[in-house]
């Protein structure tokens, strides 16, 4: 799908429907209610309404929201390069939720993390600044934070 399907809308100026819809849904998933029949009561709209909306309306997480980073390595392809990069971002306390790597070509492999940093107290350019000096690490660099 595509980003241009999309908006940010403060839901200050929606219709209370759509958030009764999540609301709704919040009850069905974190099994509060027996099913659709009493969520829909529960926040005071329809069936129809639900189904209608379900599909299309959503509440970021707070917790995630601004709190994600990705990092694009290259590392020297020499054992325990990978795994000292990889304890460093973990002293940092980000949690590293994936890892990317390429296969080593004339030495040097690229890595690409997607990190949850909402647990670190330094800032995402220091750790990135300190993880260049890894012996190993060739680059580092931040491609992205949301």
């Amino acid at each position: 799908m595509s980003n241009k399907k999309y908006l940010i809308v403060n839901k200050k100026i929606l219709p209370e429907v759509y958030d009764r819809v999540i609301e709704a849904r919040t009850l069905i998933n974190d099994n509060m209610v027996k099913g659709i029949s009493e969520a829909v009561k529960q926040v005071g709209i329809s069936r129809s309404t639900y189904y209608k909306y379900k599909d299309y309306v959503f509440a970021p997480s707070e917790d995630t929201i601004g709190r994600m980073a990705i990092i694009a390595m290259t590392l020297s392809h020499k054992r325990g390069v990978l795994s000292a990069a990889i304890n460093f971002v973990s002293d940092y306390n980000a949690n590293i939720l994936t890892i990317n790597q390429n296969i080593p070509i004339n030495g040097q492999a690229n890595v690409t993390l997607s990190l949850d940093i909402s647990g670190m107290e330094a800032s995402v350019d220091e750790m990135i600044e300190v993880l260049r000096k890894i012996d190993g690490v060739l680059s580092a660099k931040l491609l992205s934070v949301e």
